[in-house]
């Protein structure tokens, strides 16, 4: 089992952004930023829809706006790393998925396009067997495409 240290410091801003997080996305959230976006509208009468008044509404926005940024991207990368703890154990624990995968979210954009061009394979052999419900790993594909091949030229050799 692993052991994993509680850290105090970094633990009360994350429990702080996924709070507020969760609370922003509920439709109270919405209901309350529609209704003093309207209060704001039909007080513009009243204050002779001013510059200042419309400071107010662009002030407010902004400031929410900036902070929401930085608190919804500290949520969403603490569910991102939780997703791909997932994922790798996944990969790691399914004995026909290949490894080389556990650390796909840290390769350059140049190693995700060989993987994807040996994904693009895959699927290539998976649509010359017999049934669409056959699995493979892009390694055993790759053997059993070259069994297959070597079989064949066999075949040749001995029917010339």
């Amino acid at each position: 089992m692993i052991d994993i240290p509680e850290k105090k410091r970094g633990k009360s801003f994350e429990t702080f952004a996924t709070a507020v997080s969760k609370a922003a996305g509920s439709t109270f959230a919405f209901l309350s930023a529609f209704s003093l976006v309207l209060v704001w509208a039909i007080s513009g009468p009243a204050f002779h829809f001013s510059e200042s008044w419309q400071m107010v509404i662009n002030t407010g926005t902004t400031i929410i706006t900036f902070l929401m940024v930085f608190l919804i991207q500290k949520a969403q990368n603490k569910d991102s790393l939780a997703i791909q703890l997932k994922l790798n154990e996944l990969v790691a624990a399914h004995k026909f998925a290949s490894n080389r995968l556990v650390d796909v979210e840290n390769m350059t954009e140049e190693e995700l396009k060989v993987i994807q061009k040996y994904y693009s394979k895959l699927s290539e052999f998976t649509k010359m067997e017999e049934t669409l419900q056959q699995s493979h790993s892009i390694d055993e594909a790759h053997e059993q495409h070259n069994l297959k091949l070597e079989m064949e030229r066999e075949l040749k050799e001995k029917t010339t």
